[in-house]
């Protein structure tokens, strides 16, 4: 079947999903939703009013008693069975995430909608073999849920991200009020239809939507919620800890990155740099665990460029939903212009463009179009080596000895994710340890739904995915015998 943009006039969402029925806000602002290829509206949602978020946490609350008890397998039946509702459209999520946020509609399907019912899949999965009561010297610890979660979702991986969080919440016996981004709500409308037809529970999962922070602000610090689940800017992600401070709840936080990739001598060059490129590039380079640092042996510098450019070069730029597209738009103009202001600032501090640029890509008139560019001469120093870009910029970078690749590598506020290549897997491994890094891939190793992952430094705080990320949700209690 082939993936058709959507019909704005059946996305015009006037409802809120709250304890388990769709409700009118008593909100009077809409939110619109934008096709970042076109610019045209694709549809729009409800501006959350306060009485509709006090109205979704009330209805957590009142839904938390019963969910929590149910047995861990009576559980799963329910988020199987939204599992299977979601797979029932999965076309129609795919045109709608290619639509908010750019993703090519040939990457579409599997890095956006499939791992993310893939992943509520495995979090089922791992529900069947999770330990809730265990035994301590005298004393048996039990696993309680942690109570009403507000999870926070970004625009860049809408779906994913929500199943992550919202799962492995729900599977833990938490119950969720949920805020996803306005710039890419509306898969997540779907999300909440698929969850109401697998017949969840009213109150256990509920959907608010709108614009701006104060809805956002006014989750984190309400005092009916135990737990906060984040994920954005690092920026966003501060104001929302200190929020949370105030009544001392749970926060995690699944903030920026600047992760790097690192070749050793002895690494594939080839596989290495061109696994990097893409990695760097994947939805237009709007993945917070992008590898957007290359960081090579000096003496290797130019064949690495050669591979790199070719790589980049490669990425067709194009509309979304053109078959032929690797590279889609970005997921608002002030975004792209965000990035073309940090290549043009990288030149100005002495870096040179190896290719891409600054330039809006000459075939575009309309879309937020930003080239694939991969950037060299970059020093440690520079704005472009250090601060999270989030589009289509690779930065080459060049060091001396493994000390200092180690360095090089460590010196940003960020720490998410790490690559390293070496034809001995032992070396790899060896110098992976050395990263201040959440994650490490080693010689392109694939994405492992069962490993955590969450950052350190200005990265977060907290781990996500696999059996970690649903004992995150998850309160001990000890009772001393």
């Amino acid at each position: 079947m082939t993936i058709q943009r959507p019909d704005a006039a059946a996305w015009d969402v006037d409802t809120l999903f709250i304890d388990g029925s769709w409700r009118s806000s008593t909100g009077t602002q809409r939110t619109a939703v934008y096709d970042c290829a076109t610019e045209e509206q694709v549809g729009s949602v409800v501006a959350s009013s306060d009485a509709d978020l006090e109205a979704a946490v009330q209805a957590a609350r009142h839904g938390l008693a019963g969910w929590s008890a149910l047995r861990p397998a009576e559980r799963a039946t329910f988020l199987r069975a939204w599992c299977d509702e979601l797979r029932a459209r999965t076309d129609e999520m795919i045109g709608l995430v290619c639509a908010e946020v750019g993703t090519a509609v040939r990457l579409c399907g599997a890095v956006q909608v499939e791992s993310a019912i893939a992943e509520l899949e495995t979090i089922v999965d791992l529900l069947s073999n999770m330990v809730f009561e265990t035994e301590m010297g005298h004393s048996r610890v039990v696993y309680e849920a942690v109570g009403v979660v507000g999870a926070i979702t970004p625009w860049n991986y809408p779906l994913f991200q929500a199943t992550g969080k919202i799962g492995a919440a729900l599977a833990a016996g938490c119950t969720v009020v949920h805020k996803p981004s306005s710039l890419a709500p509306l898969s997540l409308v779907v999300f909440a239809q698929a969850a109401e037809r697998a017949g969840l529970p009213p109150g256990v999962y509920n959907l608010i939507t709108g614009a701006g922070r104060s809805i956002d602000e006014a989750l984190a610090r309400h005092p009916g919620v135990a737990m906060i689940s984040f994920t954005g800017s690092t920026l966003a992600g501060v104001h929302v800890y200190e929020l949370a401070a105030h009544t001392i709840k749970r926060v995690t936080l699944e903030l920026g990155g600047k992760s790097a990739s690192i070749l050793l001598d002895d690494a594939s060059v080839e596989a290495a740099v061109r696994t990097t490129v893409n990695r760097a590039f994947l939805n237009s380079g709007q993945t917070c665990d992008a590898w957007t640092r290359l960081l090579v042996p000096r003496q290797m510098l130019d064949q690495v460029l050669d591979i790199a450019v070719v790589g980049a070069e490669r990425l067709t730029v194009g509309d979304p939903f053109d078959e032929r597209t690797r590279i889609g738009p970005l997921v608002s103009e002030e975004q792209a212009e965000r990035v073309r202001q940090y290549i043009d600032g990288a030149v100005s501090a002495g870096a040179r463009v190896a290719t891409g640029g600054s330039a809006r890509p000459p075939a575009f008139e309309r879309g937020h179009y930003v080239s694939p560019t991969v950037l060299r001469d970059v020093t440690p120093d520079m704005t472009a080596a250090r601060e999270e870009i989030f589009g289509p910029v690779l930065v080459v970078m060049t060091y001396e000895n493994e000390d200092d690749a180690a360095i090089v590598a460590d010196a940003t506020d960020y720490g998410l994710s790490s690559a390293v290549w070496s034809a001995d897997k032992g070396r790899a491994v060896a110098f992976a340890r050395r990263l201040h890094s959440g994650q490490v891939v080693i010689n392109g190793g694939g994405f492992d739904p069962l490993a955590p992952f969450g950052g350190v430094k200005m990265s977060g705080i907290g781990r996500e995915l696999g059996a970690v990320g649903i004992q995150g949700f998850l309160e001990p209690k000890a009772l001393v015998l």
